[in-house]
C-alpha cells in the first residue's frame, strides 16, 4: 500500500502542500533564472527551499550555486544587482581601489575614500554582489575578481562590470527578467490544462444511471445504478440533456414510461414523477459520466478563459464592495494544502488540474502592482523610466514594507480561517 495515500489527513496535507508549492515556486523562480542567464546576467544562487543552511554545489562554468536548504519549502533565485535605490556615487572609485590591491577591508576603503566604515562596508558588499570582488578566506576583507583594462577610466570600468548585473541591463531586459516568473506560471498552467483537456478530456453526462436516490420515483420503479435509459414515453433518448430537459418541462404527478437496458436486456418500467426543487419534475437518478477529449483549439480557448476567470476572482478580492463575499471562498496555504491532498487522492488528473489552477493563481497574483510582488517591481521600473532616476532606496524599502504588511495581513487572516475550517472544526 502507498504510504503517502494512507497518511493522516494533516500529514497528507503537509506533504502535498510542500511538494506542490515547492514545484510552483521553483517554476516561478526558474523563469527569472532562465531570463537572467539568457541576458548574461550574473546569478549567485538558485535554491530549493527558504534561505538558510543548505547543501550546495557551485557550477565552475557559470559560478551559480545550486542547492537545497534546511527548509525545502518553495525556492528562490539571487540575481546580481537587484538592490533598490541609486548606486553609491563612490562606487566607481571603490572599484578602482579594490581592483588595484590584492586584498581590501572596510577600514582600508574607508580611509582611501574618506568615508565612515559603514559606507565602506556597503560599497564592498555591492562590489561582491556585482561579481567584481569576493570575500577573502578569512571573511574579514575582499579580494578583487575584475581588473581594469588598458586606457579604461573609473567610470568605464564600472560600466563594464555593471553590464553583467541586473542594474546594468536595458529597461526592457529588466522588465523581462521580472516578468518571466509570472509568464512561466501562466504558460505552465495553460500547457497542463491543454494536455489534460485534449488527452483525458472533460466529464460528459450520459444517459446511464450512476445512482438512485432513496425514496424517489426511480427507486419505487425498480431502476438501478448501471441501467441505461433508452427511451421516455416512447421517445428515443440518446443524450442525458434530452432526458434532463424533459424532466424540467414536466410536472409533478406525471406518469412516465421509461425504456431501460440492464445487463444487455431491454426492459420498460413506469414511474410517477415528483416535484423538483426549483421547478419541474424529477425521477431521482444521477447521470454517469465519461471523459470526452476536447479539440486542441477549444482546449486553448478554455485555458485562456480560465486565466480570465482567475483575474476576475482576484479583482473581486481586491474590490472593497465584493471583498467580504470573495474572502469566504479564498484559501491560504493551509486550506490549499488540504485541497491539494484531496485532489492527489482522487488521482493524477485531479492533481494536475489543481496544479494548473494554483499556477494560474500564483501568476495572476504576482502581476498585481504591489511591492514586493513582481508586478510591483515592474511598476517601479516604469516609474523610474518616467522620472529618469532610481526611486530613493528609503522610499522603495518603505513601499515594500507597506505592501508586505498588507499581503501578510491577508495571508494570516486566511490562515486563521483555514485552521478553523480544516483543523478545529472540520466538516
Amino acid at each position: 500500500m502507498d504510504p503517502i495515500t494512507t497518511m493522516p489527513t494533516g500529514g497528507a496535507a503537509l506533504f502535498w502542500g510542500i511538494v506542490t508549492f515547492s514545484l510552483l515556486i521553483l517554476l516561478h523562480e526558474g523563469g527569472h533564472f532562465l531570463a537572467a542567464r539568457a541576458f548574461g546576467v550574473k546569478v549567485h544562487e538558485f535554491m530549493l527551499g527558504l534561505p538558510g543552511p543548505a547543501l550546495t554545489w557551485r557550477s565552475k562554468r557559470s559560478g551559480v550555486r545550486y542547492g537545497v536548504t534546511m527548509i525545502p519549502l518553495g525556492g528562490y533565485v539571487r540575481i546580481a544587482g537587484m538592490e533598490p535605490g541609486a548606486e553609491d556615487a563612490l562606487l566607481a572609485a571603490a572599484l578602482a581601489f579594490v581592483a588595484g590591491r590584492s586584498e581590501t577591508d572596510a577600514d582600508d576603503l574607508a580611509t582611501a575614500l574618506d568615508v565612515d566604515r559603514g559606507r565602506a562596508s556597503a560599497l564592498l558588499a555591492t562590489l561582491e554582489d556585482y561579481g567584481a570582488a569576493e570575500p577573502a578566506p578569512d571573511g574579514k576583507s575582499s579580494v578583487p575578481l575584475s581588473a581594469r583594462e588598458a586606457g579604461e577610466d573609473d567610470a568605464a570600468f564600472l560600466t563594464r562590470v555593471r553590464s553583467n548585473v541586473f542594474r546594468g541591463q536595458a529597461p526592457w531586459k529588466r522588465v523581462t527578467i521580472l516578468s518571466m516568473g509570472v509568464l512561466t506560471n501562466l504558460v505552465t498552467a495553460v500547457l497542463i490544462l491543454v494536455v489534460a483537456l485534449t488527452v483525458w478530456g472533460v466529464p460528459k453526462a450520459i444517459p446511464s444511471v450512476a445512482s438512485v436516490g432513496a425514496g424517489t420515483p426511480a427507486a419505487a420503479a425498480g431502476i438501478r445504478a448501471g441501467d441505461t435509459i433508452t427511451s421516455l414515453n416512447g421517445r428515443k433518448i440518446t443524450a442525458w440533456d434530452q432526458f434532463r430537459n424533459t424532466m424540467l418541462s414536466s410536472t409533478a404527478g406525471t406518469r412516465v414510461s421509461i425504456g431501460l437496458v440492464r445487463a444487455g436486456r431491454p426492459m420498460t418500467v413506469d414511474a410517477v414523477l415528483t416535484a423538483r426543487p426549483g421547478g419541474g419534475a424529477m425521477l431521482g437518478v444521477t447521470a454517469d459520466t465519461i471523459d470526452v477529449p476536447m479539440p486542441a483549439g477549444e482546449a486553448f480557448k478554455t485555458s485562456f478563459s480560465m486565466i480570465g476567470q482567475v483575474f476576475v476572482a482576484v479583482g473581486k478580492l481586491l474590490n472593497p464592495r465584493t471583498f467580504a463575499v470573495s474572502i469566504q471562498g479564498a484559501r491560504s496555504i493551509v486550506g490549499i494544502s488540504y485541497e491539494v491532498a484531496s485532489a492527489a487522492a482522487e488521482g493524477p488528473l485531479a492533481y494536475a488540474w489543481m496544479v494548473a489552477l494554483l499556477s494560474l493563481s500564483l501568476g495572476v497574483m504576482n502581476i498585481l502592482p504591489i511591492p514586493p510582488l513582481d508586478g510591483g517591481k515592474v511598476a517601479a521600473e516604469f516609474v523610474e523610466g518616467v522620472i529618469r532616476q532610481p526611486i530613493p532606496r528609503k522610499v522603495s524599502l518603505a513601499m515594500s514594507a507597506l505592501g508586505t504588511l498588507l499581503l501578510f495581513s491577508l495571508i494570516f487572516y486566511l490562515m486563521y480561517a483555514d485552521v478553523m475550517r480544516y483543523i478545529v472544526h472540520p466538516g
